[in-house]
């Protein structure tokens, strides 16, 4: 009989549908394609994301809906089960995880998974909100063995916050693009503007993601109203959150509510990224934007802020779509005029996401866990 793979131990918490989760479930996805079983360590459990979770995956409820009060039940499973390595998702995953290493009493290497550029976030806090912040991340990621950052932007920005060293931090691109992903982005949109009798004459421009500070959703909504005025279009704004108020207010009092809509959270926006004209991202920050890399994958057309970070990255630089300043909403209307009136062509921009695939990201992270377990300790 074969001998059986041991488990990856991932540990993370899952609340709401956010992107974090669903790129951890690729990830899984794409380690048990590569033959290796999950044990997913949960310290939350509130998320439709888990009902995508392939068999091979073991759920363990350590008892606890928050990250880091979870380091109890996490250092028991050290102990018990004593793995390999430890993938931990997010940073206070990987506090909790150093905190829960030491309970146990066991070597545990621990790999930490990071995606988001945390000085970009906490831009306009206060200094003492930034120490708060801060001090943690100095005190504990020297106990952390190995971090894998979604982007080049992320490891530096991670590197300066934390003192930590860069060599040993990598950079592993997110399992955006999957077989789900072109075969959902096949289906029908439940969208008129994007549906079969759309009106051909008048191109869409999509933008996605939760409605708040972050996406800079405002300055979007500002760059279409100055490119209605030199072309028809309309823009779709798929996600749901806090500022939905906000923005609404302020489509109204911009006249442009026969143009814009705001149809809310989608379970597959991949139609919409499909069947657009245009995807615009107007991000003030950034790990690496799943929805930027997943409309190219689709042969979308894009334009982006050059945010910190990640949108530089995946355009290398421009090349694959206009990058403009944060924030700018004239810079962005010029961006999407031009971009629509030239479109690059499909297959390129497909070609560009090769690195995001999630059997080449799963690789990627199974090497590096691969390599920490083999080191001495």
């Amino acid at each position: 009989m074969a001998k059986t793979s041991p488990p990856i131990a991932l540990f993370a918490s899952f609340s709401g549908a956010g992107g974090v989760e669903r790129m951890l479930v690729n990830l899984m996805r794409g380690f048990v394609d590569l033959g290796r079983p999950v044990d997913l360590l949960l310290a939350g459990t509130d998320s439709p994301h888990l009902a995508r979770l392939p068999t091979a995956v073991r759920r363990v409820d350590l008892g606890s809906r928050h990250t880091l009060t979870a380091a109890i039940g996490l250092a028991r499973y050290l102990q018990r089960e004593r793995p390999e390595a430890l993938l931990a998702a997010k940073d206070r995953a990987g506090r909790a995880a150093v905190v829960a290493r030491r309970l146990a009493g066991t070597n545990t290497p621990i790999v930490l998974r990071l995606g988001t550029n945390l000085s970009a976030a906490m831009a306009g806090r206060s200094a003492l909100n930034r120490w708060l912040r801060y001090a943690p991340i100095r005190r504990l990621y020297p106990g952390i063995n190995r971090i894998a950052a979604v982007s080049q932007g992320v490891a530096e920005d991670t590197a300066l916050i934390a003192g930590y060293p860069q060599e040993r931090i990598s950079v592993i691109r997110n399992p955006v693009v999957t077989p789900e992903l072109i075969r959902d982005a096949a289906l029908p949109c439940p969208h008129l503007w994007l549906s079969e009798r759309r009106d051909r004459q008048l191109p869409v421009i999509v933008g996605a993601g939760r409605l708040q500070r972050q996406k800079d959703f405002p300055t979007l909504i500002q760059a279409f109203a100055r490119l209605r005025r030199t072309r028809p279009c309309r823009l779709l704004i798929i996600g749901e959150g806090r500022a939905r108020t906000a923005l609404e207010q302020q489509i109204a009092r911009l006249g442009l509510g026969a143009d814009v809509a705001l149809p809310g959270f989608q379970t597959n926006p991949y139609p919409f990224l499909a069947n657009a004209d245009l995807f615009a991202l107007s991000s003030a920050w950034e790990g690496s934007p799943n929805v930027l890399t997943e409309a190219m994958a689709l042969g979308t057309p894009v334009v982006a802020t050059d945010c910190p970070s990640g949108p530089r990255e995946i355009l290398d630089g421009g090349r694959f779509g206009p990058l403009v300043p944060v924030g700018d909403a004239v810079a962005m209307c010029d961006a999407m005029l031009r971009t629509l009136n030239h479109p690059p062509d499909r297959q390129t921009l497909m070609a560009a996401t090769g690195d995001y695939t999630q059997n080449i990201s799963a690789a990627h992270y199974l090497a590096l866990l691969e390599a920490e377990r083999l080191k001495p300790a």
